[in-house]
């Protein structure tokens, strides 16, 4: 067995099949609801979701070397990156590999419309195969010359990361599972970061360890580099440099990990490193940051409206609010997914309308920094949406020191 499951660690509970299949059966549903006769899919977090199968993850996130035919009523019919049909063995969710026909101008060059004529002849194919005569097809990521071939051959091509999204948001229990071991592993990554922490490390040593837990445990890969210390943590986003951790320093940072399963950790952390005292505004701005998580967290029970969470949500007073962080939270998965829970402030010009679900995850994030300020608070909690209320499933301690 290939699957990349293998990598799991031994002790996992995760039913490898009913994870795939149940990937699978919701996705065909959404699918069915648009009456589309398949699904094509370039991004590997929808292959991953839809196949159960994971290759080169990251190159393949700009290099459109492989892709996934999902029939609503028929085959899944993987296309992967030649030489690589081992992969898929064990996959309960693949019923065939085949070598993809790639026409992205790097292995292309000059013969990509001949190229790009054989990829849209090989999916007509298939689709007439398996449509019935409809010609419907769901399609996440397509350059022009694909778009152009696919309209030659009378084929319909609607929005595929719609449905993606939409089945991906409700995790079936085994993918509970899944994203509670990442939550462990990446928790442990945390852990060893937390012992490491002294004056005089750089941020990317201390980042590094993260990293290396992660892939020692099963693990696969961190989406950013999110860690900074002392003024480097006010405003947000700067990612870790080769600054030296200096005594006093709050030390932020957003994990962003995709561990076992291919399942992502999403936890945010802040410290005080060495030996002095906490400072008033460190205390002030981790007070608030923990707050407003705390607070925020609470509201997440099945059956509440997004509005009703944008109105209720607990949002930082001057001189913070300029800095906040527009989302409540954010829907996670594979990685950041639908949907993304804005604060009342932004929610009437671009908020959703939806209702919380049983068996949706989502992180509760909070940042509180002032502009001019030096430091910069940022913290967050993974959550399991109940019919009981929030059930936490990230639960590394909070900062004594700073509380």
């Amino acid at each position: 067995m290939h699957s990349p499951e293998l990598n799991r660690s031994p002790d996992s509970r995760v039913d490898v099949e009913k994870l795939h299949l149940g990937r699978l059966a919701r996705l065909r549903d959404e699918l069915r609801s648009r009456d589309c006769a398949a699904g094509l899919f370039y991004d590997p977090m929808n292959i991953r979701y839809a196949t159960g199968t994971s290759n080169m993850q990251v190159y393949s996130l700009h290099n459109p070397c492989r892709y996934a035919f999902v029939a609503t009523e028929g085959p899944v019919v993987m296309f992967d990156f030649k030489g690589c049909a081992h992969l898929s063995e064990g996959c309960p969710a693949v019923d065939e590999v085949r070598d993809a026909i790639s026409w992205y101008h790097f292995v292309s060059g000059q013969h990509g419309e001949r190229k790009v004529e054989q990829w849209a002849a090989s999916l007509a194919e298939l689709l007439a195969k398996v449509g019935g005569g409809n010609r419907r097809i769901a399609v996440d990521r397509l350059d022009p010359p694909g778009m152009a071939a696919l309209a030659r051959r009378q084929i319909t091509v609607i929005d595929g990361q719609e449905p993606a999204s939409m089945a991906r948001m409700i995790k079936t229990d085994p993918e509970v599972l899944a994203i509670q071991e990442a939550v462990d592993v990446c928790e442990a990554g945390i852990r060893a970061m937390d012992e490491a922490r002294r004056p005089g490390i750089t941020e990317q040593a201390l980042w590094s360890i993260l990293h290396q837990i992660n892939i020692e445990r099963g693990g696969e890969w961190i989406e950013t580099r999110l860690l900074s210390s002392g003024p480097r943590t006010n405003p947000w986003y700067q990612e870790a440099g080769a600054r030296r951790i200096e005594d006093g320093d709050i030390v932020s940072f957003d994990t962003d990990l995709v561990g076992p399963h291919g399942y992502s950790a999403d936890i945010s952390r802040s410290w005080l490193v060495g030996d002095r005292r906490a400072t008033d505004a460190q205390r002030r701005q981790y007070a608030l940051a923990h707050e407003q998580v705390s607070r925020n967290v609470e509201l997440f029970k099945a059956g509440v409206s997004y509005r009703e969470l944008a109105e209720r949500a607990f949002s930082l007073p001057e001189p913070y609010d300029e800095y906040q962080i527009g989302a409540v939270a954010h829907g996670i998965g594979l990685c950041n997914e639908y949907p993304l829970l804005l604060h009342r402030s932004h929610y009437e010009t671009a908020g959703d309308e939806g209702v919380l679900h049983e068996n949706m995850v989502v992180c509760v994030e909070s940042y509180v920094g002032a502009p001019g300020g030096r430091e910069g608070i940022k913290l967050e909690q993974q959550v399991l949406v109940t019919a009981d209320g929030p059930k936490l499933m990230s639960s590394y301690p909070f900062e004594e020191a700073l509380l």
